[in-house]
């Protein structure tokens, strides 16, 4: 080969070498990240961002630092960090109602879930839990979700649910099941699946299908679950049945949790991510603090675009059979 040519190819590899991404994946992170949530502090999307962020503080000898931007079922967080800069130092994590619910409800969302923002990994799988307050007179007596739905269908839109705000998957999963039960109930959403939970504590709604938080209460007896979302019983409440095993074979509602950063983030600093989320996860103490908030279940980039774009169709269908509309 000729030595000029020789030279030519040395340079451009020099070239490809020193690119500014390729320089960015090398040193990042070098600055504080930013964590964006949209949900409440103490949601299962919040304490999952607070763990990870933790471990990837100490791993990497960066900050990240959990933001709350609480509201409109997400969306506010979502489109913050689909306008942030994108630079991997602005990044969301957020449940799927924000990825694969909202697109398919509101008109304005400011962002498109696959075009606006780059999936990184999912974290966490996660069921609910369907659950009532056995303190409240307005569910006293009742023991499970048989009971639940003939309570429903004798006093037709007396029995309320709550969610964590329009169009989140709780506020999908009780309309399917009341859709599959042929019932009037009505719906009441909250700023986040906390307050969700406290206005069950409080006897301001009769059940809610509420997040895995919502376990040591209900071990301690401060509230009582009837069923789990997920086909499968969930490991920590072994004699609580799931919904498709008491008449309603085809009922499977899940949420997970992911990473994402804004569209244009260099490849190589989303692929230094999904590796870091997917090591971090499989440390010993990690794992402990997040197992009781789900699944642990880790993808690749391209794994992950393929869920969400499964879910964006399957939630469709769903939305469609439960009639749910939200005002815009």
């Amino acid at each position: 080969m000729p030595i000029a040519r020789k030279f030519a190819m040395a340079a451009a590899a020099c070239l490809v070498a020193l690119s500014p991404t390729a320089v960015m994946a090398d040193t990042y992170p070098n600055q504080p990240v930013r964590l964006v949530v949209g949900f409440s502090a103490g949601s299962t999307i919040d304490t999952v961002a607070r763990i990870i962020g933790d471990a990837l503080s100490k791993r990497l000898n960066t900050t990240f630092i959990v933001e709350n931007r609480t509201g409109a079922n997400g969306m506010i967080a979502a489109r913050t960090v689909a306008q942030a800069k994108p630079d991997g130092y602005t990044l969301l994590v957020s449940n799927s109602s924000s990825i694969t619910v909202n697109p398919l409800l509101f008109q304005d969302l400011g962002y498109h879930p696959l075009k606006d923002l780059a999936p990184i990994s999912t974290v966490v799988s996660v069921p609910f839990v369907l659950s009532i307050n056995p303190e409240n007179p307005s569910t006293k007596g009742i023991e499970s979700v048989e009971d639940l739905i003939e309570k429903a269908k004798s006093s037709p839109g007396a029995v309320t649910y709550g969610s964590a705000g329009n169009g989140n998957l709780m506020h999908l999963a009780a309309a399917q099941l009341a859709t599959m039960s042929n019932t009037d109930m009505v719906h009441v959403p909250y700023r986040g699946a906390a307050p969700m939970q406290v206005a069950l504590l409080g006897n301001e709604i009769d059940f809610g299908f509420d997040t895995l938080s919502g376990v040591p209460h209900i071990k301690s007896g401060k509230l009582k679950a009837l069923a789990v979302s997920t086909k499968e019983r969930w490991r920590d409440l072994p004699d609580v049945p799931a919904v498709a095993e008491v008449g309603y074979p085809d009922f499977d509602v899940s949420f997970w949790v992911g990473t994402f950063a804004p569209a244009g983030t260099p490849p190589e600093v989303i692929e230094r991510l999904n590796t870091e989320i997917a090591a971090v996860v499989e440390d010993p103490a990690v794992k402990e603090r997040l197992m009781p908030q789900g699944n642990i279940l880790t993808q690749r980039p391209d794994e992950f675009i393929s869920k969400i774009e499964t879910e964006l169709e399957q939630n469709g269908e769903l939305i469609k059979r439960a009639d749910i509309k939200v005002e815009q």
